[in-house]
């Protein structure tokens, strides 16, 4: 495509902009993200972003977007014991009965028996629990300790 002065005008293809906007859903999909703000990243109109997303991924933008929460929200329910509204709200759904719903949808049970389905997150440590606090705590080291390594 020439301009007025006879230059070439850099085309980006769309489907750069549509992964822009996915790479946004999956990078924040715990927050309140829109369609719209989906859009805005890929720096077209809403209505013509929804139909090139749609055309482009085989899914509307809020589809692909709820996807993404329920996966995180199914790894949350198979590794962690937090309870399942908190799961809700963490992977950025504002309302359980949504959430069951949809997940139902999804993976063919509600959120607590597909959590009963796997064994207990406490099972998955096979350290004593002191060793994994241990390891957990923050490391506050500075340049002049020197490691097991030097004193040999």
């Amino acid at each position: 495509m020439n301009d007025a002065g006879g230059h070439t005008a850099a085309v980006v293809p769309s489907a750069r902009h549509l992964v822009r906007a996915k790479d946004l859903a999956d990078a924040r999909y715990s927050e309140p993200l829109t369609v719209a703000d989906l859009a805005r990243a890929a720096r077209l109109s809403p209505a013509h972003f929804s139909r090139e997303f749609r055309r482009t991924f085989g899914e509307s933008p809020h589809q692909y977007l709820l996807t993404r929460r329920l996966e995180r929200a199914a790894a949350l329910l198979r590794n962690t014991d937090r309870p399942v509204i908190e799961i809700c709200f963490a992977v950025g759904l504002r309302s359980l009965g949504s959430f069951t719903t949809s997940f139902q949808r999804v993976y063919g049970r509600p959120p607590g028996a597909y959590r009963s389905s796997f064994p207990p997150a406490a099972r998955l440590i096979r350290i004593p629990g002191c060793v994994a606090r241990g390891y957990g705590r923050p490391q506050n080291r500075t340049f002049r300790e020197v490691g097991p390594a030097a004193h040999s």
